[in-house]
């Protein structure tokens, strides 16, 4: 049980955490190098450490919530299978875990990296307080973009990480918001809030808004790195024009339930292109970023701490 209480049985999350952190590694690179190898072996494993721990933080708080809604009901802690006391040992222990990996980095490294357990820790109270959680998801999960960055550098380039790190964010509440769309009436019924709520008959255009917004973070992050034509790979801008043919507000029982609509944003840990390895252009640089709509790969997990 204390597995699916990491939910380990579903590495999504995880790579949704680590991807950020790859992106800012590979942009602050020197041209022709790839970003440090051990330090992409640290963001994977932290980011697996860091996911388990928010999603026990998650059920700790919302164990009561979860009993009152069908998709959550089973998880180990609103069933029962895993106690509060033993959760919290379990949290303990992920966390001496994740300080072993931060301790790896320098000083100010540890600092940014440890900053982001104030917001792990928040983000369960936000569904309470504002109808905006999905916002607060992506200023989480995207925190990695400066660490990236920071682990790299000693410092942050606030013209590269800022509009990756809020690139991040909006796209984070693109798929976050399609995948709470199937928890609106249980939402309603627990009394919490989301942007699947908030948006209601507008949300494809919101969708849409911030999608946009999602594209022009990753231009203006290779932009403001020096790489040759601003990102280097694909940003599929159609997605964005997808998003409009989704079936909300109101998506059938089994629309979400088989998953045929799904969000998914990539990146390239090396950020090099084989083409210009010995040219020197600043190219090197640059995350081959792709963001699309048209994947079979799941969305991060719903106002209630991710499942996928």
């Amino acid at each position: 049980p204390f597995a699916k209480l990491a939910r380990l049985d579903a590495p999504i999350g995880a790579h949704l955490l680590m991807w950020p952190c790859f992106w800012s590694a590979a942009l602050a690179a020197d041209a022709g190098a790839a970003p440090d190898l051990k330090h992409l072996a640290l963001f994977a494993v932290g980011s697996v450490l860091l996911r388990g721990a928010g999603c026990t933080v998650n059920d700790l708080w919302d164990r009561d919530i979860d009993k009152k809604v069908a998709r959550t009901r089973t998880r180990p802690i609103a069933s029962g299978a895993v106690s509060p006391l033993a959760a919290s040992a379990f949290l303990g222990a992920q966390l001496v875990a994740g300080l072993g990996v931060l301790l790896q980095f320098d000083d100010f490294t540890r600092a940014l990296g440890a900053s982001s357990l104030v917001m792990v820790g928040a983000y369960p109270l936000m569904k309470r307080v504002t109808n905006w959680p999905q916002a607060f998801l992506g200023l989480t999960i995207n925190w990695g973009a400066l660490v990236g960055w920071a682990a790299a550098k000693g410092s942050l380039e606030p013209t590269v990480v800022l509009p990756l790190y809020l690139s991040g964010a909006a796209w984070t509440v693109v798929y976050d918001t399609v995948y709470a769309h199937q928890d609106k009436k249980d939402d309603v019924a627990a009394g919490v809030r989301s942007t699947a709520l908030h948006f209601g008959e507008d949300t494809k255009e919101y969708l849409g808004a911030f999608g946009g917004l999602a594209v022009a973070g990753l231009v203006g992050a290779g932009v403001g790195a020096g790489v040759r034509g601003g990102v280097d790979g694909c940003v599929d801008v159609a997605s964005v024009a997808r998003l409009f043919s989704l079936p909300v507000p109101s998506p059938p029982d089994s629309e979400f339930g088989s998953r045929d609509v799904f969000v998914e944003a990539e990146g390239s840990p090396t950020g090099i292109d084989p083409d210009d390895h010995v040219t020197g252009h600043r190219r090197h640089r640059g995350a081959s970023v792709c963001v699309r709509g048209n994947t079979r790969a799941s969305a991060s997990g719903g106002t209630r701490g991710d499942d996928e």
